[in-house]
């Protein structure tokens, strides 16, 4: 019993760092983002998708290949889908604090690239009952085409800035944030998870359900608090790119690679998942089409969804 005491001590411990490690981290990682944006004229909603997704996403990537090397797949694929359920409720969350304003070209493009993304996911699960490694490397080449699409976005919108002068932190100070911000949201994610999964562990609950939810939730967590963050400084488009590049960085590259090192199995469960994955995204997309913003109602309604998921997994 004293054991078990200690145990549980010890993994509160490592979430009350983990979350100090967490905030800290991304408070950092986005002022150095946002100066790096401003320093090469490039727009925020495009570091958000490419630097700051890859960045939150580090946990994900992290756990998912370490699952799959140890042939745990059922961690890999439930760690992916359940992340990027809870990444589309970090919108909700930031709404409750800024309306997240939406520009046209990310509802037009971004957007419904990230739900094209989950649909690919559900047809190549679906198809065989598995993620292969040729479906693993076809996610890849898709990864790399995005990358691409990004670059060629980032150089024309450098082409098409004007010459303001903005406020930003010396290069120096820039990488130390972005480098500094990313070690500390990557051990602020392990510590989380790692608490949390032993308090899990010790309370009884399956490893599966673990995936979904205080794993995913806990890889997640450093999306939440960059996004959070983010909207609080007033870079919502950061907030969301955030978002939406963490979805698709796990589905192309985390399930990609995670795929080609060893097959992924799905089971009938995992195909609901990525259902309500397509369903939910596809709400979200509609939300911040009808008013090229998602408000503080729609937030709640998001999050109040996100509750009945975790009724439906924790019964099932």
């Amino acid at each position: 019993m004293e054991i078990i005491m200690t145990e549980m001590l010890w993994a509160v411990v490592l979430l009350v760092v983990g979350f100090v490690l967490l905030i800290k981290g991304a408070d950092f990682f986005v002022e150095g983002s946002s100066s790096v944006a401003k320093m090469l004229k490039v727009p925020s909603i495009i570091i958000g998708l490419t630097i700051v997704a890859m960045g939150t996403s580090l946990p994900e990537c992290a756990v998912s290949i370490t699952a799959s090397v140890t042939n745990n797949n059922a961690l890999a694929v439930s760690n992916a889908i359940g992340s990027n359920i809870f990444n589309l409720v970090v919108c909700g969350f930031c709404a409750l604090f800024n309306p997240l304003y939406v520009e046209k070209s990310t509802l037009k493009k971004e957007f419904p690239f990230s739900v094209v993304c989950a649909v690919l996911l559900l047809v190549c699960g679906y198809l065989g009952m598995q993620l292969g490694r040729a479906d693993g490397i076809i996610l890849l080449i898709v990864f790399v085409a995005f990358l691409v699409w990004m670059v060629r976005s980032a150089l024309k919108a450098r082409a098409a800035a004007g010459d303001d002068e903005y406020e930003v932190l010396p290069v120096w100070k820039c990488i130390v944030f972005i480098v500094g911000g990313i070690v500390a949201i990557k051990f602020g994610g392990d510590f989380v998870v790692n608490g949390a999964s032993t308090v899990a562990a010790k309370l009884g609950l399956s490893q599966n359900l673990i995936g979904l939810t205080i794993v995913a939730c806990g890889t997640s967590l450093p999306e939440l608090v960059t996004s959070v963050v983010a909207a609080r400084k007033n870079e919502l488009d950061m907030a969301l790119g955030n978002v939406i590049g963490s979805n698709i960085f796990n589905i192309l590259f985390v399930l990609g690679i995670a795929a080609t090192i060893s097959p992924i199995t799905f089971i009938m469960e995992n195909v609901i998942d990525i259902v309500i994955l397509v369903v939910m995204s596809v709400l979200v997309w509609a939300f911040a089409w009808t008013k090229k913003k998602l408000d503080r109602f729609e937030g709640i309604v998001m999050l109040a969804l996100y509750v009945v998921y975790l009724v439906y997994i924790c019964m099932r």
